[in-house]
């Protein structure tokens, strides 16, 4: 008989489980604590629990838990986790330190189920979505490793790993559930941003959800015929369809979108790109993110030079649009924004 991944049970299905048994219900809560709180990866690892109840266990279930295959550190301090699965596929996930925060980036699909052209996890094939599990132990496994390199807990996270999270919409969900109560990691929403490529209809779903966490939008052009160029899925998502989704996201949440955004030289670097950027942010509130673009090896895409991006910033700022530049992190080791593409 195959086993079920314990994890996929809730709180209450694993206190009605022991009762079924005839054993007391709160054996339950304790089981549960372990497999959350304390992240167990092995039923042994339940010291509080007697040792037929976890041989009883191990008859049952399975804990599915991630196992941190390889870890590359970037000369800037970022650290990149190559991160197996239950089944041997890879993804991985990074650690990104500065002065005042640690950062959480983590993954939600083997592979991506978008196309952007730009990015080398594009480039995989799209295997299968991550569990909620599997992404909440990315973020565990970050967390310790936040503490023992920089003495201080995980700070934020960035759904902007491996894949698109809104093509996972109900794992990543259920992941960020748990990473936000008091029975996982007890982080606040505020210091979470999922970020995606842009699509419509699941926008429109996040506020009928009333969700907490913050979102970021992949734009990169405000032109429809050149995103399509970069991101050639734009074409069934178009951005006026974008555009009322987002308006439809702020009526709901009262919260501002961010976009982001990569200007590469010949493709996005002209006046009209720009203006065009201008007018989409009137839209809805907004800031910019103005992100270093990380090369793949592909010459179609370079970066823009610093001018274009000082006129961006002049334009963007002149119509009152919060702007700002990120410096990628962790590019030694293929671990910036649009690199990670289980090279090792």
């Amino acid at each position: 008989m195959k086993k079920k991944d314990i994890r996929a049970l809730s709180r209450e299905e694993l206190r009605n489980f022991f009762q079924e048994i005839g054993d007391k219900a709160f054996r339950g809560n304790q089981v549960y604590e372990w497999l959350w709180q304390k992240g167990a990866h092995h039923f042994e690892d339940m010291t509080n629990i007697s040792k037929n109840t976890r041989d009883l266990l191990n008859e049952h279930f399975v804990i599915n838990h991630i196992k941190v295959d390889s870890i590359q550190k970037s000369e800037d301090g970022t650290i990149k986790n190559a991160v197996k699965l239950f089944d041997g596929l890879i993804v991985e996930s990074v650690l990104i330190p500065t002065a005042k925060r640690t950062t959480a980036c983590v993954s939600t699909q083997v592979g991506c189920s978008l196309d952007c052209k730009f990015c080398a996890t594009a480039r995989l094939k799209n295997m299968r979505n991550l569990n909620p599990d599997e992404i909440y132990d990315q973020v565990k496994a970050i967390d310790q490793e936040s503490r023992l390199y920089h003495n201080r807990p995980l700070s934020n996270i960035v759904f902007m790993g491996m894949g698109e999270p809104l093509m996972n919409y109900n794992n990543v969900l259920k992941s960020i559930d748990k990473i936000t109560s008091e029975e996982g990691l007890a982080m606040s929403p505020k210091r979470i941003t999922v970020s995606t490529s842009g699509v419509p209809k699941m926008i429109r779903k996040l506020a009928d959800d009333e969700v907490k966490f913050n979102l970021a939008v992949s734009l990169h052009s405000a032109i429809q015929e050149t995103r399509e160029q970069i991101m050639p899925f734009a074409n069934k998502f178009t951005l006026q369809d974008l555009k009322e989704a987002l308006q439809y996201w702020y009526e709901k949440t009262n919260r501002r979108i961010t976009y982001e955004y990569v200007i590469w030289d010949g493709i996005n670097d002209t006046r009209a790109d720009i203006s065009a950027l201008v007018s989409f942010c009137k839209y809805v509130p907004c800031k910019v993110n103005l992100i270093e673009y990380n090369s793949i090896d592909d010459p179609e895409f370079k970066q823009a030079s610093s001018s274009v991006t000082d006129t961006y910033i002049e334009i963007l700022e002149r119509n009152r649009i919060p702007v700002t530049v990120r410096r990628s992190r962790g590019k030694d080791i293929d671990a910036a924004c649009g690199q990670l593409a289980n090279k090792q």
